[in-house]
């Protein structure tokens, strides 16, 4: 339908409007001030289309006019006027822009977003039609003047309420660009306050390519570095980026510039911080780095830019190939996606790797604050598994208080005849190294893995082996048996000193045996055939109330003089309390060291008892 009177045209929509702007309010956009991120996008495309007119046509209207957005807030009467000095529209392309809402079939498309069966395979970014009528969020109606850069078009003015009809008639506007006026409704007149509009551009479209201007005050005053050259950034800049994007008063610890054209084609500038958050774990779960489409902000804290196991890098990414939906609030699953996620996890790991190889100070500082995350990508990314277990560091029973060695350095520095690489795990270096269950290993220089981070403790044990040598918990290991002897006598004591402690403990424990790995303790429980590290057993409960720990086996050193001394008593009174007594306080002390004492008051009682015995005159 078109009607004409005193140069006013009319036209119908030619798609179903209400159901249109029902979808794009209550469907598509999360929060109402995307709308200005919508405009200026729109601007920044025609900014650059006339930028690159100008290089090749002449002559252009307002050919010295500066390439920019101006926006004017009028407080007192709730309003906003959006105006760019860009290609600008003739008649046909209002219709065609701001008209032809539906076409190539965009109505269909929003009802498959909403009803969540679409994949989108096309980037609206930058398109006059549903991101201008964003706009109608905020407003009840929308005024359009345009001017056309082409000398020979008039200029135009564009009038809806969003509903069923707009109308178009000539303007008396005499400059080249387009300018978007309207009136904010009453529940959305913060819009109209300059301080929340400079901060909608500076989160949104603080990148674009062009000044902004809010009431003559330029506002995007952050260069896009990543489409510098690198050579072109200086480490002030990099340094004032980062703290940018990231709100860090430190100084990065390192950075990636990458620039790929091909396949996919994106930049990115990414930083590795230099200190870790203080609830990491959560930080993780929040935040990541910005994803950017033509300097235009389209997800902040992209979760899908990198792994999990990844995501305490910050930075931008930015990609004119990728898919998404037409709000730009949820980028999709697309094999473009996919790529840059993969090209940039193995760039981060490559300058790892670089760092781990050459600069050993500054890895050292990046693994005692995120190298807890990279065990978390063991079994999460299959392809980069061996990459990462390779910049896994350690701390050992040979080490230093803060020295971690890699499973390299430690496999290169086995024993000849070791086939296997240990490890123990508990709630701190100090403890694991009084642990009786490596006594064997620290007397005969054997070096054993000290797990004490939860993540180690669970993940660790998962890696399997290492360049054929299989990762096995020291209480588990096969020792070489150094109490064989042919000695008659001395085996029969044995078999009556297990007897007698079998017979005491009774179902308390899955078994009772000689052990290979006491030197100086007398007793020590160790993990049964299908049971779990003891560390992790006590982690298990602390997740569940119910969690049922599995029996443990007692190990016993015949060598030590306290068994002697109970084995001696027991030859000649089998029902001597004292040797019963002492037997339950040795699988009771047993219980403590392996943190799974639950009574630690017959414990104490039983302990006061002997001592009391032991001083009496």
């Amino acid at each position: 339908m078109e009607t004409q009177g005193q140069h006013v045209e009319q036209f119908a929509y030619k798609a179903e409007m209400q159901q249109l702007l029902h979808l794009i309010i209550h469907s598509l956009y999360t929060h109402p001030e995307v709308f200005l991120r919508e405009l200026i996008s729109n601007s920044s495309d025609a900014l650059n289309k006339v930028r690159f007119r100008s290089l090749t046509d002449t002559p252009l209207v307002s050919a010295e006019a500066e390439l920019s957005v101006r926006i004017t807030t009028d407080k007192d009467n709730s309003k906003l006027i959006i105006e760019d000095s860009g290609c600008g529209m003739s008649r046909e392309e209002l219709i065609e822009n701001l008209g032809t809402v539906a076409k190539s079939g965009t109505l269909e498309f929003l009802q498959k977003v909403r009803e969540g069966k679409q994949s989108t395979e096309g980037d609206l970014i930058g398109q006059f039609g549903v991101g201008f009528y964003s706009v109608f969020m905020v407003t009840d109606e929308v005024i359009v003047e345009t001017r056309s850069a082409d000398p020979d078009e008039k200029a135009w003015k564009w009038t809806s309420g969003g509903e069923g009809t707009y109308t178009i008639e000539p303007s008396d506007k005499e400059t080249r660009g387009t300018s978007i006026t309207f009136v904010l409704r009453e529940e959305h007149k913060e819009f109209a306050e300059d301080y929340r509009i400079q901060s909608i551009v500076k989160k949104y479209s603080n990148y674009v390519d062009f000044p902004i201007y809010v009431n003559d005050e330029k506002v995007n005053s952050v260069t896009a570095l990543w489409h510098k050259k690198s050579a072109d950034i200086t480490e002030e800049e990099l340094e004032e980026f980062y703290k940018f994007v990231t709100n860090d008063f430190d100084k990065p610890l390192g950075h990636i510039q990458l620039s790929l054209e091909g396949a996919v084609e994106f930049k990115a500038l990414l930083f590795i911080p230099s200190v870790a958050p203080a609830q990491m774990f959560r930080d993780m779960e929040e935040r990541s780095a910005n994803l950017y489409a033509n300097k235009v902000l389209i997800q902040q804290h992209c979760k899908d830019l990198l792994p999990e196991y990844l995501r305490f890098v910050r930075g931008v990414v930015d990609t004119p190939d990728l898919p998404l939906n037409v709000s730009r609030e949820v980028t999709q699953n697309s094999p473009v996606m996919a790529k840059i996620r993969s090209v940039i996890t193995g760039k981060v790991l490559g300058l790892l790797e670089d760092w781990a190889q050459n600069d050993t100070e500054k890895y050292n500082t990046f693994y005692k604050n995120f190298g807890m995350m990279l065990l978390l990508g063991i079994n999460n990314d299959y392809a980069n598994r061996e990459r990462l277990i390779k910049l896994l560091r350690f701390s050992t029973s040979l080490t230093e208080n803060d020295t971690r060695i890699s499973l390299a350095d430690y496999v290169g520095r086995m024993k000849t005849d070791q086939k296997e690489i240990y490890y123990i795990s508990g709630d701190n270096r100090a403890q694991l190294l009084g642990s009786p269950n490596i006594e064997y290993f620290v007397k005969n220089s054997l070096e054993v893995l000290l797990l004490t981070d939860p993540v180690e403790v669970f993940t660790a044990p998962y890696i399997g082996e290492y360049e054929g040598k299989r990762l096995i918990a020291a209480d588990k290991a096969e020792l070489p048996n150094e109490n064989d002897t042919t000695d008659e006598n001395k085996a029969e004591n044995e078999t009556s000193l297990l007897g007698m402690f079998k017979e005491i403990l009774g179902d308390k424990v899955e078994d009772v045996r000689l052990s290979k790995r006491l030197v100086s303790s007398a007793v020590a429980l160790v993990a049964g055939k299908q049971g779990l590290d003891p560390h992790m057993e006590k982690m298990m409960k602390m997740m569940d109330k119910d969690f049922a720990p599995t029996k443990k086996a007692l190990e016993i050193n015949p060598d030590h003089p306290l068994i002697h001394n109970l084995t001696t008593l027991a030859e000649k009174d089998k029902d001597n309390v004292l040797v019963k007594d002492a037997v339950q306080q040795l699988y009771d002390a047993a219980l403590l060291l392996d943190g799974g004492l639950t009574n630690p008051t017959d414990f104490i009682n039983r302990m006061t008892n002997f001592m009391a015995k032991a001083t009496s005159v």
